[in-house]
Order: structure tokens, then C-alpha cells, then sequence
């Protein structure tokens, strides 16, 4: 177990290691105008421009920027904001962010956990039925359509019927719950489609029938053993998926205003403020890793059909 999880950990290293150097030297790419404020960069003529940059060390070589760039990580120093938060620095940034996204994301995961969860079961108890059919279509429209069309018919629908606010205000919790609901759709599909998918599978396997030849009721068939084993697949992908789902959402946070780290990152990219586009995208991507190893550690302990060699460290 031990070599198993240095192993999952070294390689999940690596994969950051590469994220950071391709984020870093992709910046360095982009035009020099997201170093400047509007106001720097109109006023200042081409001298007083190159000087500037070269001030902030962007003229530097890349290596030497890369190896300043790794000092201040390992100090937590993320840069300073350029264009939206003049000379703030990054980390003071994400963490007034960081709370909308997080309860955001940790909600609509509750919901979207308990709704589609639910669903699937009931999609699977009843294949072919109405409740199957009725939650396949919900999966089609979900999955099928562009998120930005079905989200904006929902923020144009629902606020003209219900009266809702269109956008997010902190202090009218009426306004949260569009948001809520946008960011738990295609999670409910998710859950609810895969859960379905798996529990088919399992009805159909040999242990079953042979359960069900002994006398076992339908129903205690399907929770003591179906489902149980269903659920082990989708263990593997709960921790990226809450991971990710709290960082928050680049296009939901955008529609509905919400002043967390989605909107802030489309925001950031387009005003081109490098530095907090460079450190949002490296904390979106280490989530991202971490959420994979999380998930491989989890698939380990829950399913003890899973043996891991004490040589290699290897999962078989």
C-alpha cells in the first residue's frame, strides 16, 4: 500500500511539475500589454515601457524568470494583480474569492449527489419504465445542449416567472438560488446517468441471479448488492468532481456575477492580468491532479476486490 501511494504520489508530482512549467512558458507568449494597467500603458511612451518590463524582469531569459517564478511559489508569493486589482497582491485575491466558490460548489455537490443518485437508482429499478425514460431525457437535453443555451434560458425563464434577480446579490439569498440550481444540473445528469449505467451492468452479472434464486427480494437485492457495487466506480471521480465543482465555475459564475474564482479567471484572462490568469490556471490544473490521486487512493480502500502488490506497488 505504502509504495502504491508514493508511486500514484510521484507521478501526480511529475504531472504538476509539467503543468507549471507549460502554464509559465505559455504566458510568457501572450503580449506584454497584461503587464501594464490601461492608464500605464497609454501614458507611457516606448522607453518608459521597456524600462518598466524590464523592472518586473519580463525581458529576463526564461529560465531565470522560471527560477525566480518557483522562489516565490515555494514562499506562497503568487505575483500581484495587474489590470484588475492594481498591486494586490494574488493570494489576498483568491482568498475573497475563494468563500463564494467554495459554498457555491459545496452545495450544489449536496444536491447534486442527492438528486442524481437518487434519480439513477430509480432509473435503474425501473428500466424501460417512466421513470427511466423521463431521466433520460433530462441526461439528453443536459448533456446534448450547449450549457450556455439551457443556463440562459433558465436565468431568462425563471426570472420572468418567478420574479427571481437575474444576477447574485450577497444580501437577497432569493438570488442564490438560480445559481444553486445551474450548478447542479449537470452534476444530477452526471450521477445519474453513470449510476444507472453501472447498477444495468451489475444486475446482469452472476451473483445476482444467484441472490435472487435464493429467495431475495428485488429490492433488497438492489440495495444490499447493486448498488453497493455500483457505487465503487463512481467513487474514483467524487473527489475531482468536488474539487473542481468548489473552485468554481468559469461560466456559471460569469452569467450570474458571482464575485468567485470562475468569474475572477474569465475576467483575468480578458484583461490580460497575467499574473493572477497564471496562478488561477495553476491552481485549477493542481485540483485537477489531486483530484485524480484522491480518487485512485479512494477506488483502493473501498473496493477490497482491489489487491495492491507489496513489490511493485502496483494495483491489480
Amino acid at each position: 500500500m505504502g509504495s502504491y501511494i508514493l508511486k500514484r504520489l510521484g507521478q501526480s508530482l511529475f504531472t504538476v511539475v509539467i503543468v507549471v512549467i507549460s502554464v509559465f512558458m505559455l504566458l510568457r507568449l501572450m503580449p506584454t500589454t497584461g503587464y501594464f494597467t490601461r492608464e500605464d500603458y497609454v501614458n507611457l511612451d516606448e522607453t518608459a515601457r521597456t524600462a518598466y518590463l524590464r523592472n518586473l524582469g519580463v525581458l529576463d531569459n526564461p529560465v531565470v524568470q522560471f527560477g525566480r517564478f518557483m522562489g516565490g511559489l515555494a514562499k506562497g508569493d503568487l505575483g500581484r494583480s495587474i489590470s484588475i486589482y492594481p498591486r494586490t497582491p494574488v493570494t489576498a485575491v483568491i482568498a475573497e474569492k475563494a468563500p463564494y466558490s467554495i459554498y457555491f460548489g459545496l452545495v450544489s455537490i449536496v444536491l447534486s449527489m442527492a438528486v442524481g443518485l437518487g434519480l439513477g437508482v430509480s432509473m435503474a429499478r425501473h428500466k424501460d419504465g417512466f421513470a427511466d425514460g423521463a431521466g433520460t431525457v433530462y441526461v439528453t437535453i443536459v448533456r446534448a445542449i450547449p450549457s450556455l443555451i439551457w443556463l440562459f434560458l433558465i436565468q431568462q425563464w425563471v426570472s420572468g416567472v418567478m420574479g427571481w434577480p437575474m444576477v447574485f446579490y450577497s444580501d437577497r439569498p432569493v438570488s442564490w438560488i438560480l445559481p444553486l440550481v445551474s450548478f447542479s444540473l449537470s452534476g444530477i445528469a452526471w450521477y445519474a446517468i453513470w449510476l444507472r449505467r453501472f447498477m444495468v451492468d451489475e444486475e446482469n452479472r452472476d451473483y445476482v441471479k444467484f441472490a435472487t434464486s435464493k429467495g431475495l427480494s428485488k429490492k433488497r437485492v438492489m440495495r444490499s448488492h447493486v448498488l453497493r457495487n455500483a457505487l465503487v466506480p463512481l467513487v474514483q471521480y467524487f473527489p475531482q468532481q468536488i474539487l473542481l465543482t468548489i473552485a468554481g465555475s468559469l461560466l456559471i459564475e460569469s452569467i450570474y456575477s458571482i464575485p468567485g474564482m470562475g468569474g475572477l479567471l474569465v475576467n483575468a484572462i480578458r484583461q490580460q492580468d497575467n499574473p493572477l490568469v497564471q496562478a488561477l490556471v495553476l491552481l485549477y490544473a493542481v485540483l485537477g491532479v489531486l483530484g485524480v490521486f484522491l480518487g485512485d487512493l479512494l477506488m483502493v480502500f473501498v473496493d477490497p476486490r482491489i489487491k495492491l502488490e507489496g513489490s511493485s506497488g502496483k494495483a491489480a
